[in-house]
């Protein structure tokens, strides 16, 4: 599914966090932020490309081993690489920006940087370098580790 870069996000209405120590336990809400799409490629698009720093690779691969975002039972095979061997993936990612806004981004994302040469925005970047790991990292279950999931969120716990 292609989007330009900083487009609104109308994928899915909700955002629904899953615990990935369960892979069971889950929350859900409408979010009250407005989320901008990052990194949504398609073969035979045009995409923005160049280097990134280090440090953002490893922390956007980081953030992507503690946070599992709208999962899907189906799988997403990058289309960019040839043959039968592609990436799979099934999920998104949850990156906060400027209050009110938040990126979302697949979870091939950092494939599509690391593999392809993708330059997401500079926003996403910074936005990035700015995620607390340690406090994300650090989040059991029922928290979850995005800083504005509202109090009213509806989780299921069993």
């Amino acid at each position: 599914m292609f989007c330009e870069d900083l487009s609104e996000y109308d994928y899915q209405n909700e955002d629904v966090f899953t615990d990935r120590e369960s892979g069971v336990y889950a929350l859900w809400y409408r979010p009250a932020y407005t989320r901008l799409t990052i990194g949504w490629l398609e073969g035979g698009k045009p995409y923005s490309t160049g280097t990134v720093p280090a440090a953002f690779v490893e922390k956007l691969k980081a953030v992507q081993e503690v946070q599992w975002v709208n999962v899907c039972l189906g799988l997403h095979e990058c289309d960019l690489c040839p043959g039968e061997d592609a990436p799979e993936g099934n999920g998104e990612v949850r990156i906060p920006g400027e209050p009110g806004t938040a990126y979302a981004a697949p979870s091939l994302i950092t494939h599509y940087v690391t593999a392809h040469g993708y330059r997401p925005p500079q926003v996403f970047i910074d936005a990035v370098l700015d995620v607390d790991l340690d406090a994300w990292a650090a989040t059991r279950w029922p928290q979850v580790p995005f800083p504005w999931v509202p109090d009213d969120a509806e989780r299921m716990l069993e």
